[in-house]
């Protein structure tokens, strides 16, 4: 399974990848794995304002519906319009092509309560 060290993570299973004040959004290697064909992602407005860990989008794969959560509070200033058409790119690259949003971060302090690597990789190694 995919981790990579230079992202931050939600116990609901989106990573983050912050430049100065934006934050890029997806779902993880471990996430896309569970939810297998993914077939559809609704993606958040541009504009909608984000609160940390409150639902903003859902992804649907063959077998299940699953939310997408804002793992930090902002407004939303980007999606990846791709998805619309290829919403398997969430299977094929989760990290790279597969990003869903974009949030300015309005509250800088909520990044302490993201996970590192080391502990979303415990994380799913408890949930197992």
């Amino acid at each position: 399974m995919n981790i990579p060290k230079n992202l931050l993570y939600t116990k609901t299973h989106e990573w983050v990848r912050i430049q100065n004040d934006t934050a890029t959004v997806g779902i993880t290697d471990h996430a896309q794995e569970q939810l297998t064909d993914i077939v559809f992602v609704e993606t958040p407005q541009v504009g909608k304002k984000a609160i940390q860990n409150k639902e903003i989008g859902v992804v649907e794969s063959c077998k299940i519906a699953a939310d997408i959560y804002s793992p930090l509070s902002g407004e939303v200033i980007a999606t990846n319009d791709r998805l619309a058409d290829e919403p398997d790119l969430l299977n094929k690259d989760p990290y790279g092509e597969g990003w869903i949003f974009q949030i300015r971060i309005s509250d800088e302090s909520e990044v302490k309560s993201l996970l590192k690597a080391e502990d979303y990789q415990a994380l799913i190694e408890k949930e197992a």
